[in-house]
């Protein structure tokens, strides 16, 4: 006899549908499963075995077959375990189910247990726009998938339950009855105001975050690079419900997030250390996983350190961070995650670190400072918006008593000129977030300048001999510091700032 019923698969955090066909006939006993599958996939043939006889069915004695369609797309992971299961029960005779308009999606135990799996927001998020009229998964993941609209989400933890409620003997609990929760967006125990003095670095921060840019602090150690970088989650704008999703179907992909929670509200701050490698950074690997940047998406990447990582890990991230998307290609699949967040980098002037110190002497050579300084390659530094140097706090400035101003003022200014910056974006019909990814084809319109201003830039575009890029991220920039003062046009102030903030590769690197 043969059965069939529809499952999901993932290709990166892109979910599709996958038809799963089961044929049992009289021959040779024999159980064997076709249709690209990795290693964990094989193995569901013995736990359905097991899982069927411990359900209490006979022993199967016929020729098994087991179809993952489409055949030529490779399917990875425990996703097919239950509705391989279910399709057997039907194939060899065993029940009659109503498969009728229904996905099933779920790892088993050998004694029938329901287990969680990875990915199922992005994937019932899919049913329902296919049309699916329910979904069955595992209770483990009832809170993920209680967010997602348009379809039934039924859950279950043993497979019994599934088989009694496809035969409408019983029915099963709805996701959204599943008790969960969101884990929500407190202010920071990380505030600005515990910073003393670096009025010129906190004020870069809050244009970065203002306008989505990437920055780079650099300086002497113990200034307060890493406190600066640790509060900018802080400052940043609260997530739109779209980004909360887009952000927890990633962490759902790759089984970080956490069980009981439904949504994710706050912006991930990633901080991976320079060890890290480049599979581990962007993605990929044998099983392929989203990877840093992309568990960063919405929120800030954070490297300290920078010249310490390796130069591999470093060149690997150029494309991500102007593309916003991670693209690693395989033999048999294409993979794409999201990478649009922040980069926030740190690092100091030289190995000893007090190359450009006021006070004290550096003892590096040139040729080390110039190796050292080297390992941030051109094309790496023009795609960060803002490069501003932290220098050391004075000791009046350490020990005044005066009150510093505090990361919720600092958002109320930020969270301002992103609406400034979404309504003038969706005014022209598009769904741009922040200044930082305005597209080539708006930047003209998005970026008028007065006279004075476009004088000063084509000034400074020769003076510092910017390439196209560097003058484009000086203009958004510019167009990010004129929304903080909410002005229409972008004036000289507004390019003397951005011009200001893109400085110090000509001190430390020549350009």
């Amino acid at each position: 006899m043969y059965s069939s019923l529809a499952s999901f698969g993932l290709n990166g955090i892109e979910p599709y549908m996958v038809s799963v066909e089961v044929d049992s006939r009289r021959a040779m006993p024999g159980f064997d499963i076709v249709g690209l599958p990795d290693a964990a996939v094989k193995e569901s043939r013995d736990r359905v075995r097991s899982a069927v006889q411990n359900l209490g069915y006979p022993t199967i004695v016929s020729k098994v077959v087991a179809n993952l369609a489409p055949a030529d797309t490779k399917k990875q992971g425990s996703f097919y375990d239950l509705p391989i299961l279910l399709a057997l029960l039907v194939a060899c005779g065993y029940e009659d189910l109503d498969f009728k308009a229904t996905a099933v999606i779920g790892e088993i135990g050998l004694s029938g247990e329901v287990r969680g799996v990875t990915g199922v927001l992005p994937m019932v998020l899919d049913a329902g726009k296919l049309g699916f009229q329910r979904v069955i998964i595992p209770t483990q993941n009832a809170a993920e998938a209680s967010v997602a609209g348009g379809v039934e989400i039924f859950c279950a933890a043993h497979a019994r339950e599934v088989v009694d409620f496809l035969r409408g003997k019983s029915a099963l609990p709805r996701a959204r009855d599943v008790k969960s929760e969101r884990v929500p967006s407190p202010l920071s125990p990380l505030d600005l105001a515990d910073i003393k003095g670096q009025q010129e670095a906190k004020r870069a921060l809050e244009v970065a975050a203002a306008g989505g840019h990437n920055i780079l602090l650099i300086g002497p150690p113990g200034t307060g690079k890493s406190m600066l970088a640790g509060r900018l989650p802080s400052i940043l704008p609260p997530m739109t419900s779209q980004e909360s999703i887009e952000v927890t179907k990633i962490h759902s992909v790759a089984g970080l997030l956490p069980p009981g929670v439904s949504l994710l509200e706050q912006r991930p701050f990633r901080s991976p250390h320079h060890t890290v490698s480049a599979a581990s950074l962007i993605g990929g690997g044998p099983i392929p996983r989203p990877g840093d940047i992309s568990l960063a998406h919405g929120g800030v990447l954070f490297l300290d350190e920078l010249p310490q990582f390796q130069k591999n890990v470093l060149e690997v991230l150029r494309q991500p961070l102007e593309d916003g998307v991670v693209s690693i290609s395989r033999v048999r699949q294409r993979l794409t995650y999201p990478s649009r967040t922040m980069l926030v980098a740190a690092m100091n002037p030289c190995p000893c670190g007090l190359f450009g110190h006021p006070t004290q002497q550096c003892g590096c050579s040139p040729l080390v400072i110039s190796r050292y300084l080297g390992r941030i390659s051109g094309p790496l530094l023009d795609r960060i918006d803002i490069q501003m140097e932290v220098l050391p706090v004075e000791y009046n400035q350490l020990t005044s008593a005066g009150k510093e101003e505090s990361s919720a003022q600092v958002r109320s200014r930020v969270s301002a000129a992103r609406k400034l910056q979404v309504e003038r974006f969706a005014a022209w019909g598009q769904n741009i977030p922040c200044n930082a990814q305005i597209p080539a084809s708006l930047l003209g319109k998005a970026c008028q300048m007065e006279p004075g201003a476009e004088k000063l830039l084509k000034s400074a575009y020769d003076r510092m001999g910017l390439s196209a890029r560097g003058y484009s991220r000086i203009l958004k920039v510019a167009r990010t510091v004129a929304d903080l003062e909410a002005a229409e046009l972008i004036g000289p102030e507004h390019i003397a700032g951005a011009i200001q903030m893109r400085s110090l590769d000509r001190k430390y690197w020549g350009g």
